[in-house]
């Protein structure tokens, strides 16, 4: 399966403006049938406070957006939304849209980002999420999730092959992003595709380095630091020869996650 990672610089808080830069980027990019298409972080908006202002009730304009873009493509599209929530939070998700237009799926960001605040203004997601693409398990995660691997290795024994990271990643604490990245995928013994905006806001700069990590650490793609639409192959059949010929996780002790 083809994977294509969208680094896009994002227009603050201009959803109109980031949608049609996301969309004619990936246009532009030739994408073919059955792929699976990552944007950031809330790529419609910017990593903002501001939830009154930018959430979304289901059935919304960036909901919309990326059904739409998914059926246009006739590919998987995962990208970042903002959801409004019970408790007067927000909730920072990534929406999986599948090739027909539905909704497949949504995960809740699982760790709020605290040394930002984030947690003042939304609520931490309450259960990780494995999809299926093209025959493939693949988990959606969220930046600061990357730096809990009890996360990860959760999902990779409950059959992860891909594990998917969308981020606002700035270009200061790059070196931890790759980093984990490449430690998620070697000691998960699955491939792992990281995709970062690029450009600045008011608080950041973001370098880029959109990544896809096989799972024996090797990197297969990386988006260095301008906007552009990183692509690589997947060949999950590279999963399970590594895990069966160095059987790694038939050795967790699954008590010691908690």
């Amino acid at each position: 399966m083809r994977v294509y990672c969208c680094q896009m610089d994002v227009a603050w808080e201009d959803k109109r403006a980031n949608f049609l830069r996301a969309r004619g980027m990936l246009r532009a990019a030739g994408i073919g049938p059955g792929s699976l298409v990552l944007l950031p972080e809330m790529f419609a908006t910017g990593f903002s406070m501001n939830v009154a202002t930018i959430a979304e009730p289901p059935g919304g304009e960036t909901e919309t957006f990326l059904t739409a873009l998914a059926r246009e493509l006739k590919s998987t599209v995962v990208g970042g939304i903002v959801r409004h929530a019970f408790d007067g939070k927000g909730r920072n998700a990534a929406l999986v849209a599948a090739p027909d237009g539905a909704v497949a799926a949504e995960y809740h960001k699982m760790h709020p980002f605290s040394y930002g605040e984030e947690g003042k203004h939304y609520g931490g997601g309450e259960r990780p999420l494995i999809v299926q693409v093209e025959g493939l398990q693949v988990a959606p995660t969220i930046c600061y999730d990357l730096r809990f691997p009890e996360l990860y290795r959760r999902l990779a024994l409950a059959g992860a092959e891909v594990l998917v990271v969308i981020a606002n990643w700035p270009i200061g604490r790059e070196n931890h992003w790759l980093t984990l990245l490449q430690a998620r995928a070697i000691e998960n013994q699955c491939f792992v595709v990281g995709c970062n905006r690029v450009g600045r806001d008011s608080e950041n700069t973001y370098g880029g380095r959109s990544f896809v990590v096989g799972p024996k650490g090797e990197i297969v793609a990386d988006g260095a630091g301008r906007e552009r639409v990183v692509e690589a192959e997947i060949d999950v059949r590279q999963v399970h020869q590594w895990r069966n010929t160095f059987e790694a996780l038939k050795d967790v002790r699954p008590e010691l996650l908690g």
